[in-house]
């Protein structure tokens, strides 16, 4: 994996010497399809800082996992071969230790909710917090809720996730939230787990409906278990080498193309995650709305885990706490 990061740095190095020294190229990679509307903004925000700037910045991207998985990509940034990715909050809590809040099951009350603490004094905390690991947050994509979908049968009780192999990223959270239901949380990429449901590695795994659609893994799980356990944004991130390259103005033109693509994300999210879910049904997907005061109930163990720390336990505290 080392070796994989070190020659894609240098490839990359390579590429950025050809740049014309007028025009300052961003090269932003992510891991998901070119339909899925995190990609889709992602264009637009390329766009839009290309307008704001006259020419003068412009985006490259490199989507489908083509330079490594998030944890991959978040190392090339941080050593300056990368400019920008998005990445999930689960995967960015192994670098800034405090994002793994944002993945606590049953945090938030329901969207606006979420909104409200991401967009606010909580969120923008949190952001600058991943600067003090070369990691500068932007801000947030909406990602839906998670949910299970598995092979065999529903899970429409915590008891039906005993004895499952469940797919999760690679977040200490997630994990500990899937045994707080009784499953076995099982770390792969997300490039790698069409494979590992078809194999039988894994039993299901659990992810927003935009996700579990484009990504074909109805095709193999034909259950779709909607408890909505957890909110866990994408992050919007810039390294600091790069974005301690830009002048004043070139912050600001940054952060409104930023800002924009964001407002553009939220609304192409509510109509592709509807989408999605008729599309899996036409599938032959069965849609299960389990009772989710169970889940609740359990996941308690893992927020009575967090609490114990002083700094979670103050940031948990605020959240809980906005209207």
């Amino acid at each position: 994996m080392k070796k994989q990061i070190v020659f894609i740095a240098i490839s990359l190095l390579l590429l950025s010497g050809c740049q014309l020294s007028k025009v300052k190229t961003i090269k932003l990679a992510h891991g998901l399809d070119v339909t899925h509307s995190v990609h889709l903004a992602l264009e637009f925000f390329g766009e839009e800082i290309h307008r704001i700037s006259n020419g003068q910045l412009k985006v490259e991207i490199y989507p489908n996992s083509q330079l490594g998985s998030e944890r991959e990509i978040l190392e090339l940034i941080q050593i300056g071969s990368l400019h920008m990715t998005k990445v999930s909050a689960a995967t960015l809590e192994n670098f800034a230790p405090k994002s793994k809040v944002l993945g606590l099951p049953y945090l938030f009350k329901n969207r606006a909710h979420a909104f409200r603490v991401l967009d606010g004094e909580i969120g923008q905390n949190l952001l600058e917090d991943s600067q003090r690991y070369r990691l500068k947050g932007l801000g947030y994509y909406d990602a839906g809720y998670r949910s299970f979908y598995t092979k065999e049968r529903p899970v429409d009780h915590p008891d039906e996730l005993k004895g499952l192999k469940i797919r999760v990223m690679e977040s200490v959270t997630a994990m500990n939230m899937v045994r707080s239901f009784g499953g076995a949380p099982t770390p792969i990429s997300w490039g790698e787990l069409y494979t590992s449901l078809q194999q039988g590695v894994v039993d299901g795994a659990e992810n927003n409906p935009p996700s579990f659609y484009l990504s074909k893994h109805y095709e193999i799980c034909k259950y779709y278990s909607l408890n909505e356990h957890t909110y866990s944004p994408d992050v919007i991130i810039i390294g600091n080498s790069f974005w301690n390259e830009l002048n004043e103005e070139q912050q600001l033109w940054m952060s409104k193309a930023v800002n924009a693509s964001i407002h553009f994300q939220r609304k192409l999210w509510a109509e592709h995650e509807a989408n999605a879910l008729k599309e899996v049904v036409k599938a032959g997907v069965e849609i299960v709305y389990p009772e989710k005061d169970v889940f609740m109930e359990l996941a308690q163990k893992v927020h009575e885990q967090y609490l114990q720390d002083e700094e979670l336990k103050s940031i948990i505290t605020q959240i809980k706490a906005l209207e």
